[in-house]
């Protein structure tokens, strides 16, 4: 019989521990190509979408504080507010163009019934109350990208789902 001593041949696998290091690697790797897939306008979209309702209900509340009605309005640059004037301690700083020169709005058609006022425009205020309103951003050289932001009139402005 013969003996090897202390020599003995050992199987050894990965630990459950080397196992998890390699499976958050590679999730930390697929969440990363995910991100850098990420369709770029859709993206550009959405940012603009979010900056224009905070610009929307910012010149909602200045219109409430001040009692001066405020309609809002796309360009062929971008946008503008119309009824911010010195006179009434009201001054227009809101930015008039878009962060992507790719961005186009488009006022929605506005029912019969809850129509109030021009239809070129959309009407912040001085009411707390407005007529149920919408805008869709879309971009020039994708025109398939839309996205809505509306309001009900009561709640503020936000993306809204498109059926």
């Amino acid at each position: 019989m013969i003996h090897h001593g202390k020599a003995r041949l050992r199987l050894r696998g990965f630990t459950l521990l080397e196992l998890l290091v390699v499976l958050a690697i590679v999730a930390i790797g697929s969440a990363g190509v995910g991100f850098a897939m990420r369709d770029g306008t859709q993206s550009q979209l959405e940012r603009e979408a979010l900056r224009l309702s905070a610009l929307l209900e910012s010149a909602r509340a200045r219109s409430q504080l001040s009692g001066v009605p405020v309609r809002w309005q796309p360009t062929a640059q971008g946008f503008r507010f119309d009824g911010f004037s010195s006179q009434a301690g009201v001054q227009s700083d809101l930015p008039q163009t878009w962060l992507d020169a790719d961005i186009r709005a488009e006022l929605d058609p506005v029912p019969t019934v809850a129509r109030a006022g021009r239809q070129d425009s959309l009407l912040l205020g001085p009411e707390p109350i407005i007529p149920p309103q919408s805008v869709t951003l879309t971009s020039r050289s994708q025109p398939d990208k839309r996205l809505r932001l509306g309001t009900d009139g009561v709640r503020p402005f936000a993306v809204q789902v498109q059926p």
